[in-house]
């Protein structure tokens, strides 16, 4: 399994961070890809994309000031196939990406994403009021994988709030 690229450039408005990329993800290069996961569905319905983007459309997202990455980038089965090991050297790269880049938000899909970023274990949903990277506003969201047992709607209104933290963006769906 190949890892699929990162979507980056300078002073994004929102760095989405995930754990890895799917097997499914490994083979189309696309993040986001397995049809089960609801990551572009969510973006549209929560307001930050015009239209629901297809993952071949990832790189589309540049173009509103969001980019991609993940904290580990081989491919897995599942979250839980990660190592220790790969988390570590994940968290560092990681690091270096978000003070290089300089997004305005850093936001990780999945509260598993931050904890392993953080190392905090009681992590609430949105703004995190003691960031790791001082600069910059760190906001957990849900995983949008299809396992995760939250209503979409629930979900969908804590990314929302990713709205309310820029008010330029406001003007930039």
């Amino acid at each position: 399994m190949k890892p699929i690229p990162d979507y980056l450039q300078k002073n994004l408005e929102i760095l989405f961070v995930g754990f890895n990329p799917s097997i499914r993800s490994s083979e189309t290069g696309y993040h986001y890809a397995n049809p089960t996961n609801r990551f572009w569905t969510i973006l549209h319905e929560a307001g930050l994309t015009p239209k629901k983007f297809k993952p071949s459309e990832n790189d589309q997202l540049l173009k509103l000031g969001y980019g991609l990455t993940n904290i580990v980038a081989r491919p897995t089965k599942a979250a839980s196939d990660i190592t220790k090991k790969e988390y570590e050297e994940g968290r560092i790269k990681l690091k270096e990406k978000i003070v290089y880049y300089n997004p305005s938000i850093v936001c990780f899909v999945g509260k598993g994403v931050y904890q392993q970023f953080s190392n905090k274990k009681e992590v609430p949903w949105g703004k995190q009021k003691n960031p790791v990277i001082t600069n910059v506003i760190e906001f957990v969201a849900p995983s949008s994988s299809g396992l995760v047992r939250m209503k979409k709607e629930e979900i969908v209104l804590i990314y929302k709030q990713l709205l309310d933290l820029k008010p330029d963006m406001l003007n930039n769906p």
